[in-house]
């Protein structure tokens, strides 16, 4: 069975562009606070490191042009001291900026992946393909990271700098100060907007497509079996590749606009720089300070344009931003410490009270004013059609998915009242789909109980009908199942996953399909043994298309189209014409003509 969408829900999309033009910004550095002195300190030791660069070029420049005069040594010991010691300064503050950066920053992703991770395993719907999401817990969230290590921090340093190296050019020269300034002012400003305007278009279409390569990359990989069978590897490499190549172009394009910008950097640099010496002469500035505010002009403004580079990143990091401020915007709130209290004690008597489920706006409902009681210890199945309903119904008892209508209540408490972590330990089991670790078989089953001992491993496996071949593999319990259960036929790893359910012992326990893949008589006996081993006051919610088996079980929903047709226990149901009847029949015909094969 496919996994189920998230139904409509009257709250607002998630993934709705926060508003305003900085709000995606802010959405995320809110989760910077906790962070702000590393981050002051950061951009402290940024300013430390280019401050200490334009020294030192001011600094050798004054000691090249006065050596060349000859004067006595003991002029010219304190600038030598000077220069060695910013030298090293200048490696020592870029190294501790690097390490209170980064461990900054390292520390704020974690809490920013974890939280997109959050919202993104709470809504489960499909309207993120894995590739996208992979893309958005990845590069949408490395966004974040350059947002601070290559935005804030550099274009604060380069401010400071600026406004340093003015006021020490107005120690030498007001005038020259003056046109010091207004260069900065043109490649600090003027150049880092007119860098935003022409790259913002581009930078608007980079991250979706990152994420569509990424899908397609997915598909290209899983669905490639599928692809050759109906022939569609060519049509769908060809889709890929023109997005690719889409991304390459818009690539390109950001690269030429962004040398150009750097190329005008280069020659404001210059004409700065000529005209600050040419102020300083005609203010009578002597001969070895004009040289030294040359230098100086030339590695002030050459700070300033790490702001164009702070400016063209921003803007290409922006889409990335407001992909990541819409899921931490749309985060699940923790639940309260009342909802997620201790798990109760008391039975858990599970009861659906005309629960509806749609998923999509006009579209018919998944599930239709469906009651269903379901006491602790009692034994039901849910079968029908395909489409019918049945995993929707699985998906609302085990939180995947939320009702539209009506209310699912578990030992007297509301289902939304119960934790994440808590839920899954009172009601779950085998869903559709269920994953196959790569890891060895025992490693695979103690996901359902850590801590179990060999021998309720191996009364898992003899009730799911699998013990023998673990006996059978000269690893035994320490078999390697591969990636996604490679090594295992298809009946295998369901059974694997049917025993790890078992292991787990929920109050209620869910079976999605639990025989699917075996041939009918494996399955009739993994069924009974399944059920045999359930304990005794923990009720069970078994999904099923096959009816065979099902003649011990306290009752029988049928479901059609999202509504409960028919209901009642097998002996009943096959004795009133109906949908159940007329399946048993086809059914039990199918299965005694397969076995009338059969070696």
């Amino acid at each position: 069975m496919n996994t189920v969408p998230e139904p409509v829900d009257p709250a607002p999309e998630a993934d709705a562009v926060p508003t305003g033009r900085v709000a995606a910004e802010r959405a995320v550095l809110r989760l910077a606070r906790p962070y702000l002195g590393r981050l002051a300190g950061a951009g402290l030791l940024a300013a430390a490191t280019e401050f200490a660069g334009l020294a030192l070029m001011a600094t050798a420049t004054w000691l090249l042009m006065s050596a060349a005069g000859r004067p006595p040594l003991d002029r010219l010991t304190v600038a030598i001291v000077a220069v060695r010691a910013l030298a090293i300064s200048r490696g020592v503050f870029r190294y501790a900026e690097r390490l209170a950066g980064h461990d900054a920053v390292l520390r704020m992703i974690t809490d920013v992946r974890a939280r997109v991770f959050a919202t993104l395993a709470a809504r489960r719907q499909t309207g993120h393909r894995s590739g996208d999401v992979l893309s958005r817990l990845v590069s949408d969230v490395e966004a974040v990271q350059d947002l601070l290590l290559r935005v804030l921090v550099p274009g604060a340093a380069a401010a400071l700098v600026g406004v340093l190296a003015v006021f020490g050019a107005v120690l030498i020269s007001p005038p020259a100060a003056g046109v010091l300034a207004v260069g900065l002012v043109v490649a600090g400003v003027a150049l880092p907007a007119l860098a935003t305007v022409v790259t913002r278009r581009s930078a608007a279409e980079v991250a979706p497509l990152r994420g569509a390569l990424a899908t397609d990359a997915v598909d290209l990989t899983h669905g490639a079996a599928d692809l050759a069978a109906f022939g569609a590897t060519d049509a769908a490499l060809r889709a890929a590749e023109q997005r690719a190549a889409h991304l390459a172009r818009l690539e390109r394009r950001l690269a030429a606009t962004g040398f150009a910008v750097d190329a005008v950097g280069v020659l404001v640099a210059g004409l700065t720089a000529a005209a600050v010496v040419l102020v300083a002469l005609a203010a009578d500035v002597r001969g070895v300070l004009v040289g030294v505010l040359a230098v100086g002009t030339l590695a002030a403004v050459e700070v300033a344009l790490a702001l164009v580079s702070a400016a063209r990143q921003w803007t290409q990091l922006r889409p990335g931003l407001a992909r990541v401020a819409a899921l931490l915007d749309a985060a699940p709130p923790a639940h309260s410490p009342s909802a997620a209290g201790v798990e109760p004690s008391g039975p858990h008597d599970l009861r659906f009270a005309e629960v509806s489920v749609r998923y999509r706006t006009g579209a018919a409902p998944a599930l239709d004013r469906v009651s269903l009681d379901l006491p602790a210890g009692r034994r039901i199945a849910v079968v029908g059609p395909s489409g019918a309903g049945k995993s929707t119904l699985a998906a609302v008892l085990t939180g995947a998915v939320r009702p539209t209508a009506g209310h699912v209540t578990l030992a007297d408490r509301d289902l939304s009242a119960y934790g994440e972590e808590e839920l899954p330990r009172v009601a779950g089991g085998l869903l559709a789909e269920a994953y196959v670790f790569h890891a060895t078989v025992r490693e695979n089953l103690l996901l359902g109980r850590a801590g179990a001992s060999e021998a309720e491993l191996t009364g898992a496996m003899r009730a799911a009908g699998l013990l023998d071949w673990v006996h059978a593999q000269p690893a035994g319990w320490d078999t390697l199942v591969g990636e996604e259960g490679g090594q295992l036929s298809g009946g295998q790893r369901q059974r694997l996953a049917l025993a790890r359910a078992l292991l787990a012992t929920p109050p209620v326990l869910v079976l999605d399909e639990p025989t699917e893949g075996l041939d009918p008589a494996a399955a009739d006996a993994v069924l009974a043994s399944a059920l045999a081993a359930t304990p005794a006051g923990h009720s069970v919610l078994l999904i099923s298309h096959r009816l065979s088996g099902l003649a011990g079980l306290d009752e029988i929903v049928v479901l059609d189209g999202g509504r409960v047709i028919q209901r009642g226990q097998h002996a009943e149901l096959v004795a009133v014409p109906g949908w159940y009847r007329d399946q048993w029949l086809l059914q039990a015909a199918a299965e005694r003509g397969y076995l009338a094969f059969a070696p």
